[in-house]
């Protein structure tokens, strides 16, 4: 494919009327795309009645006080018993990070987990997900074809902000586009 372009780094945003209510008012950072797969995670949904510190006693490792009640997100549908560490890539691990976009990465380690809660050696920002959302090969290039999707930058103050509930509309509004404006009909002209 000559003309394929990478999403990686990129937001998707869920258009009104998405057929699929997993992803009903999603914001998903695409971290990885090539033309036989895409990967993203969820950034809007906290998983409910979880959150790090709970993660970490499950993993019978001790956590800051500080680790309660910082959220931990349901990245998608696929997997969601994997555990990946969305993070500023001022904190890599060689062989294990994954850096895409503009200063992001993603590790799916415990030594993530562990640096999540050092203030000094870890990531300046990063963030707990559980499962991804996954596209076969083309998949993807055909839903935002169908106007199932809106793309837009990724905004590092938007990916890591804990006000999930005004993500879907945060990012619409830096596209410049009203939610209250949006029809949940799509189509094509």
């Amino acid at each position: 494919m000559d003309d394929f372009q990478s999403l990686a780094g990129r937001l998707l945003v869920a258009m009104p009327g998405i057929s699929d209510p997993r992803f009903e008012h999603a914001v998903i950072l695409i971290c990885a795309h090539r033309p036989d797969h895409a990967m993203g995670l969820r950034l809007d949904r906290p998983a409910p009645g979880v959150d790090l510190k709970k993660v970490l006693a499950k993993l019978e490792t001790a956590a800051p006080d500080a680790a309660a009640g910082r959220a931990v997100l349901v990245g998608g549908p696929v997997e969601r018993e994997r555990g990946f560490v969305l993070h500023t890539d001022d904190w890599l691990i060689d062989d294990a990070s994954v850096p895409f976009g503009d200063g992001l990465a993603m590790t799916g380690t415990r030594e993530a987990l562990l640096a999540m809660i050092d203030p000094l050696a870890g990531p300046r920002r990063s963030v707990l997900l559980l499962g991804y959302a996954g596209w076969d090969g083309g998949q993807l290039e055909d839903e935002l074809g169908e106007n199932v999707w809106l793309t837009a930058d990724a905004d590092p103050e938007l990916i890591f902000d804990p006000d999930y509930d005004g993500k879907w509309g945060r990012a619409l509004a830096g596209l410049g586009v009203d939610p209250a404006q949006l029809s949940g009909q799509s189509g094509r002209a």
